[in-house]
């Protein structure tokens, strides 16, 4: 299979995309720290199944540009990517938006604000930002580590000390290839310069407007997907039916750690195809 890999211009700012196959769009969204390689593993099944896929590495990933400051990470321009992206591929029919940790926050808003866009929104992982914000307080102790990023210097020196020692310890309740090789990009693409601050700046930049502002509710029919997480308690993903004015499924998933797309690619993958391929709505469901 070819993957069209090509540098666009965005929003002022230099986008690496991939593009393979054909047939309806879907396009990935990652999160912190990854790359559009968090979705290697998953990108063929949907190939094979007939879509079009679309990944790229959001601003200050990857190989795309990591403009400098605070306010150039803001919700606001990083949606304006994801819509630049279909503008400039000259994508014309609503997508499929497919989004994990920060991408599928991304994915949401972006599926709220234009339901003009996207045909069905999959979140992995995260839940509505209401959700999320109103989960109780299990949820407000895993997410500790989100004060400890705000800190400028303080974040970035916990994070790259050692070698990127934290970065290396993510996902290590489960040894795979896929997740040893995507720790050692991962603190690669860091390790140059500005780039944990330009990802650390996702959180600074938007942790108080998605804290204290209100999100209205969803109205694609969605499927969230949550596996076990250190960050993350199933109640924020489980609750965001409340926030869903359309057909709603809750997957969850076991064996896997936060980073289901590389814990778990195939699995994932044949979840998210069998919602696509049948009803849009329908009881809970567990997949080892």
């Amino acid at each position: 299979m070819h993957y069209d890999s090509r540098i666009i211009e965005v929003n002022g700012i230099s986008i690496n995309v991939l593009v393979a196959g054909e047939g309806p769009p879907v396009l990935f969204l990652h999160g912190f720290p990854d790359s559009l390689h968090l979705w290697d593993e998953v990108l063929p099944s949907f190939i094979a199944a007939g879509h079009k896929v679309i990944a790229y590495d959001q601003r200050g990933f990857g190989l795309s540009d990591a403009p400098e400051g605070e306010t150039a990470y803001k919700i606001d321009a990083i949606i304006g990517d994801a819509i630049g992206v279909l503008q400039a591929l000259d994508i014309k029919e609503k997508v499929i938006v497919v989004g994990h940790d920060w991408g599928s926050v991304i994915a949401w808003l972006l599926a709220i604000r234009h339901p003009e866009l996207v045909q069905r929104l999959v979140a992995i992982s995260v839940g509505h930002p209401t959700s999320y914000r109103q989960s109780g307080w299990t949820q407000k102790l895993k997410g500790w580590y989100i004060w400890l990023f705000l800190c400028r210097g303080l974040g970035e020196f916990v994070i790259s000390r050692d070698n990127f020692r934290a970065i290396r310890s993510m996902g290590s309740t489960i040894s795979l290839p896929a997740t040893n090789e995507h720790s050692d990009r991962r603190v690669r693409d860091l390790s140059r310069p500005g780039r944990l601050t330009a990802g650390l700046n996702w959180y600074r930049a938007n942790a108080r407007d998605l804290f204290m502002t209100k999100t209205a509710h969803c109205t694609v029919p969605t499927l969230g997907i949550y596996g076990p997480d250190i960050a993350l308690t199933a109640e924020q993903m489980i609750n965001s039916k409340r926030y869903v004015d359309a057909p709603w499924r809750y997957v969850e998933m076991t064996d896997c750690t936060h980073w289901i797309p590389l814990d778990k690619p195939k699995e994932l993958a044949e979840v998210i195809l069998d919602w696509l391929a049948g009803a849009q709505g329908g009881k809970e469901q567990k997949v080892s």
